[in-house]
């Protein structure tokens, strides 16, 4: 019992010290002096463990004057700004930060930190909006960010997290701000996979808005090529098929490759799946040759979550349409015990199709 005793009051008392010296250490960082530099620095060191981010996140004062300093042209504002994106991933930091997010919003549109820091706040489904008003209105700094050369990889997160709202959602989707038309080249044309998934995922919760799929597979916007690029492989195919498919999907040279990454082809697919969620994507999907991408994906697809959901987006598309006034499948009302019945017959098919794809010869695949 003497020595529990004895180490609860060690821990008491390094805890003391550690908030005396953070104290000490929050008054170095202002911009204005000399040892600011090398606060920054000790307090990067400090975000690097568990404890120190959670003192970090706990100290409002110090997380203003890292935010500070970061928002500044100052020797140290880099590394002001990596601790903030290591105690931003602390939910005792959420308050401050969202107090001190206006020195930062002007970073955004060219600091991969900055958005890594709005990002971990935008991780909380109710601190999305409050980061959105913050953004002001149309959610600007992202607009310039991805007008950029090079967008930022994390501004992928960021943009995810924040069309998980419902007002997200609407800014991305605005169509006087044409954000849509600047996410769909990132699909592909993105050398970073961290920025790749992050926009395909946005471009998917934007598909949960039924209203729009219209104008996204109108020749405005024409989203579908853009899904469907990184779902193709080089494969010949027959004339007469080829000549079904968008121009930018024919007879794509042999170097082409489809997206490396399982994550994102499933979340592709996904969202190629929302948007046959109303009659006018189905028709746009079937007539504009995605069940040929779909087919050669599905021989070609290793990863067995992968080819779950080209299997059933491919079910979806050979199927017959829905009757008379069920044609929007996201408006839709399934009664509870239907529902029940429903998923339990996908996973006994899901199930049956896995193990006749297991037996197949290695070489027909």
């Amino acid at each position: 019992a003497e020595t529990k005793k004895a180490s609860a009051m060690e821990e008491a008392n390094n805890e003391a010290s550690a908030a005396v010296a953070l104290s000490e250490l929050t008054a170095l960082l202002s911009p204005s002096s000399p040892a600011a530099p090398e606060a920054a620095q000790a307090a990067l060191s400090l975000s690097g463990s568990a404890s120190g981010r959670a003192l970090l996140a706990g100290n409002p004062e110090a997380l203003s004057a890292l935010a500070s300093m970061a928002a500044t042209a100052s020797r140290g504002s880099r590394t002001a700004l990596a601790a903030l994106v290591n105690a931003s991933a602390e939910p005792a930091a959420l308050e401050p930060l969202l107090a001190a997010l206006p020195a930062l919003l002007p970073l955004l549109p060219s600091s991969g930190a900055a958005c890594g820091v709005v990002a971990n706040l935008s991780r909380d489904p109710l601190a999305a909006p409050r980061v959105l008003r913050a953004l002001g209105p149309g959610a600007e700094p992202l607009l310039r960010a991805l007008s950029g050369a090079r967008p930022p990889a994390e501004l992928g997160a960021l943009l995810c997290n924040l069309s998980q709202a419902p007002e997200g959602r609407r800014a991305l989707l605005d169509r006087s701000r044409r954000a849509v038309q600047r996410l769909l080249p990132l699909v592909k044309g993105s050398e970073s996979a961290e920025l790749r998934r992050g926009v395909v995922g946005a471009l998917r919760n934007c598909c949960f808005e039924h209203e729009h799929h219209e104008w996204l597979l109108s020749e405005e916007v024409d989203a579908l090529p853009f899904l469907l690029l990184p779902l193709a492989g080089p494969e010949e195919l027959p004339e007469e098929e080829m000549e079904q498919l968008p121009l930018d999907l024919q007879y794509l040279p042999p170097e082409h490759r489809r997206e490396e990454e399982p994550e994102i082809r499933k979340m592709l697919l996904e969202t190629l799946m929302l948007l046959t969620a109303t009659k006018a994507g189905r028709i746009q999907l079937r007539s504009r040759g995605s069940y040929l991408v779909l087919r050669e994906l599905h021989t070609w697809e290793k990863d067995p979550e992968v080819l779950s959901t080209c299997h059933k987006l491919i079910q979806v598309l050979i199927g017959d349409e829905p009757e008379a006034g069920m044609e929007n499948l996201l408006e839709v009302t399934i009664p509870e015990e239907l529902e029940r019945r429903l998923r339990d017959a996908d996973r006994e098919e899901e199930e049956q199709w896995r193990k006749e794809r297991e037996e197949e010869p290695e070489t027909s695949r």
